[in-house]
């Protein structure tokens, strides 16, 4: 069966997210850990969180997506705001090991002009301060399209910071279908060659999780800006061979198409009836 779902607020709490996801027929979803725009996060309610997990067990929902929010820079620049990423990313680790089947998905972030080398290294360096041999969540490097100084731009760039972590176990990557056509991979007309590709340098065995967007730009525009399925340069026909590819159709999609979850129910029906 196809692992398909997409992104729910979490403001309504953890068991309102698994009743949300049941609603639209998703067997899986993501959720930002906090505000994506702000810092501090709420107490987190132990008894909400058990709900969630019997409530998704119940109704056959798992391999959650928890998305780190997005003033999260661990290759800033500026001291104070790596410290941020560090203690934000450690508090979310810690909150997570309350859900079983969860991910952790984080943008690498930017240089802002320190050079790609610099931001790898910084993102190593935290990654290396915050995992740890007990958790049980497994944290997701997603694939840049690229704009200004973002560092994951490519598959060599993710590569690297992977190369530096030392608890490499806990490690995976996200593949983001916009990010990565925006950024100059063709996976309309060449998505086996760019699996081949992410197979040599990172290892499709390290591949988790896919972003599933369309895109308003064309190929290598490098400007990150989502379509709902098939209203894209990426189209319907692309992504029918993508979540029937034989080394991506069992992973997780996760659709953060510009919709309401009415929308999100409609995509979810179509993609599942192109599912072979």
């Amino acid at each position: 069966m196809l692992k398909i779902g997409c992104h729910i607020s979490s403001g309504k709490g953890f068991l309102a997210m698994g009743k949300a996801a049941q609603s639209i027929s998703a067997n899986t979803f993501q959720f930002f850990t906090r505000n994506p725009r702000g810092g501090a996060a709420k107490a987190l309610d132990l008894a909400d969180v058990e709900a969630m997990n019997a409530y998704c067990a119940e109704h056959k929902i798992g391999n959650l997506l928890a998305h780190a929010p997005y003033t999260l820079n661990a290759c800033a620049k500026d001291a104070g705001l790596r410290e941020f990423a560090r203690n934000t990313m450690a508090d979310d680790l810690s909150r997570l090991e309350y859900i079983p089947d969860c991910m952790y998905n984080f943008h690498p972030g930017s240089h802002v002009q320190q050079g790609a080398e610099v931001g790898i290294a910084y993102i190593a360096d935290t990654l290396n301060q915050v995992l740890q041999p007990e958790q049980s969540t497994t944290v997701l490097l997603e694939t840049m399209a690229g704009k200004g100084s973002e560092v994951g731009r490519s598959f060599e760039e993710l590569r690297s910071i992977l190369d530096k972590v030392e608890l490499k176990e806990k490690m995976g990557v996200c593949l983001d279908t916009c990010h990565v056509f925006d950024g100059g991979y063709d996976i309309v007309s060449n998505l086996e060659g760019v699996l081949e590709e992410f197979d040599q340098i990172i290892g499709l065995e390290r591949l988790k999780a896919v972003h599933l967007n369309d895109s308003m730009n064309p190929l290598g525009s490098h400007k990150d800006r989502h379509q709902k399925i098939g209203q894209g340069n990426i189209g319907l026909e692309a992504f029918t061979a993508i979540i029937n590819h034989p080394r991506l159709r069992n992973l997780p999609f996760y659709l953060e198409t510009p919709n309401e979850m009415d929308g999100y129910a409609a995509e979810i029906a179509l993609l599942r009836g192109l599912y072979r």
